[in-house]
């Protein structure tokens, strides 16, 4: 059950992070119509918060999460 919840984690953690990727170019930062009725407008930098904000938490939460997984990590080797 532990590796299920892992890999829909992991799937759920990809996606926003492909999204928050992917939004700086959906959008045209230098017009705001394009995002003054996104969730977080109408300012850029709510919009950016909102929509990249989740991205960011997940990438940083992997990155955590395979570092911890890495061989000897746990003996307090260092990693290949």
């Amino acid at each position: 059950m532990r590796k299920v919840a892992t890999v829909l984690g992991l799937v759920v953690g990809l996606f926003f992070v492909a999204r928050a990727v992917a939004e700086p170019f959906v959008i045209d930062m230098t017009d705001p119509a394009t995002y003054r009725e996104d969730w977080g407008g109408p300012s850029l930098a709510g919009v950016l918060l909102v929509h990249c904000g989740p991205g960011v938490l997940c990438a940083i939460a992997i990155i955590v999460m395979l570092l911890r997984r890495r061989p000897g990590a746990r003996r307090g080797e260092p990693g290949v």
